[in-house]
């Protein structure tokens, strides 16, 4: 069995990998961002250990978080699932980007970690112009860029983890919509898979995924000198910094 956290496990993809995890017979921590979607969330997965309440979309809070999360005990996975796509820039920088980065900075290293990204990833721009420059200007395809890099940064630094991450498709959920025209079974098959299975093929490290197969990405990800810059940006905006 299994201990694994699910950040926006509330509803969406989130919810429904708990609830496949949880059926396997593992151990699962969710989150939510306010106390009545925790409530709720515990309500329809009663049989969750607990929820941990913090808005990603507040540093401070997600700071808060993750002490609420070690002081839980250690994880043997983390999927970092939470994501926002219709909403101001600064909150996209803050949930997508930023979010992810503290908690892995800050959380006791589970042994995997699993990052949700996007296909709208390849559109995002490689000189992390808009994160120095001027964050308001963060888009959705660049914030799905820097969980990919963050992910490569991880693999590369933390060789005694396994590190990858997931482009689940475009699903219907409430983020992705009821015409989404990817399989909603298959969007939550691989970050299930990649944190708890022991096939060969799951245990592996700086890979990206789709529905359990390797897939196209920006290959830029994988330039050391990016992935630095960008850890270095992150530390400077929330004042966290990347343990090596």
């Amino acid at each position: 069995m299994a201990r694994i956290f699910i950040t926006g496990s509330a509803d969406g993809l989130g919810q429904l990998g708990a609830n496949l995890l949880i059926g396997q017979g593992h151990q699962v921590v969710l989150h939510a961002r306010n106390t009545a979607r925790g409530l709720e969330a515990m309500r329809k997965l009663p049989s969750a250990e607990k929820v941990l309440i913090g808005d990603l979309s507040d540093i401070e809070e997600t700071k808060h978080l993750a002490e609420e999360v070690n002081a839980t005990g250690r994880f043997d996975a983390i999927i970092h699932n939470a994501g926002v796509y219709q909403s101001a820039a600064k909150v996209i920088l803050a949930v997508n980007t930023l979010a992810p980065y503290i908690l892995t900075c800050m959380i006791q290293k589970p042994k995997r970690l699993i990052y949700l990204s996007s296909g709208m990833h390849l559109h995002g721009d490689t000189t992390l112009k808009n994160l120095s420059e001027n964050k308001s200007n963060v888009t959705y395809s660049d914030s799905k860029l820097h969980v990919l890099i963050l992910a490569k940064a991880v693999a590369r630094k933390w060789p005694d983890v396994f590190a990858n991450t997931v482009n689940p498709g475009w699903v219907p959920t409430k983020m992705g919509g009821r015409n989404a025209p990817d399989n909603l079974e298959k969007g939550i098959q691989t970050q299930v898979w990649l944190a708890v299975s022991n096939d060969d093929k799951a245990r592996v490290s700086g890979h990206y995924f789709f529905h359990q197969q390797e897939s196209r990405y920006l290959h830029l990800a994988d330039d050391i000198i990016l992935q630095d810059k960008f850890l270095h940006l992150c530390e400077k905006i929330c004042g966290v910094q990347f343990p090596d």
